[in-house]
């Protein structure tokens, strides 16, 4: 792994990057709300084994359950800067995020997020998806009518059954309702809960899962077969 420093209208922000051979697929990651890439170590490096590279920007940590537009605007711009400036012309990219991460992924794969009536966040269309696995999405800014109907890509969207923060009923929701346009491949783990999915968990959380290791490594492989399509 390698820590780069990019700008974003002057501000610098990190960007770790794990590299796989030259010209691999290139996996673009959208963290949690504590915005650090390297709590989900088990799964970047089950990635680079399975032949991608992983481009996964650094930010910071959301103190607020309910995000402002401008700080949710803000990591979609910073995942296009960072996809731009790492990855080869012509690559295969496509895209992994947890939670929030997941949300910004989904608005960047052409989902239309609000926060509210007349409040849509501005976050560009990142045509270079091709395909998205979302972890344990919240999924309540995308309901309104329309807000999928761009969406092309395959996906798999997969949560904890023991999740209290975006529940399973939450990515049922998102399966059925882009159904109609593509299939979305959804799985649903037992015990597991929000943060399952992470090495390193915040901090005051309690692991509902005896076997948190063991499900990291099943769902990692099991996302990068699906990345590799």
């Amino acid at each position: 792994m390698r820590l780069e420093i990019i700008e974003d209208g002057g501000v610098p922000f990190d960007v770790s990057i794990h590299e796989g051979d030259k010209n691999c697929p290139v996996v673009l990651f959208a963290v949690g709300s504590g915005g650090q890439p390297e709590r989900y170590s088990t799964f970047l490096i089950e990635l680079v084994e399975s032949d991608f590279t992983v481009i996964a920007p650094h930010f910071e940590r959301l103190l607020s359950p309910h995000p402002r537009e401008e700080e949710l605007a803000l990591r979609g711009r910073r995942l296009s800067l960072a996809l731009s400036a790492f990855s080869q012309p012509g690559a295969k990219v496509v895209g992994v995020g947890h939670s929030i991460g997941a949300t910004t992924l989904f608005a960047l794969a052409g989902a239309q997020m609000w926060l509210g009536p007349g409040r849509q966040v501005n976050i560009s269309r990142e045509k270079r998806l091709l395909r998205l696995a979302l972890l344990a999405p919240p999924t309540g800014f995308f309901q309104a009518p329309g807000a999928l109907d761009a969406l092309k890509v395959p996906i798999l969207v997969w949560v904890g059954s023991e999740d209290n923060i975006t529940p399973p009923s939450q990515s049922e929701w998102l399966a059925q309702a882009i159904s109609s346009s593509q299939k979305a491949d959804l799985r649903i783990t037992n015990g597991a809960g929000h943060f399952s999915f992470m090495d390193l968990a915040p901090p005051n959380t309690v692991e509902p899962l005896d076997n948190k290791l063991e499900f990291i490594q099943e769902y990692s492989s099991e996302v990068s077969k699906f990345l590799a399509g």
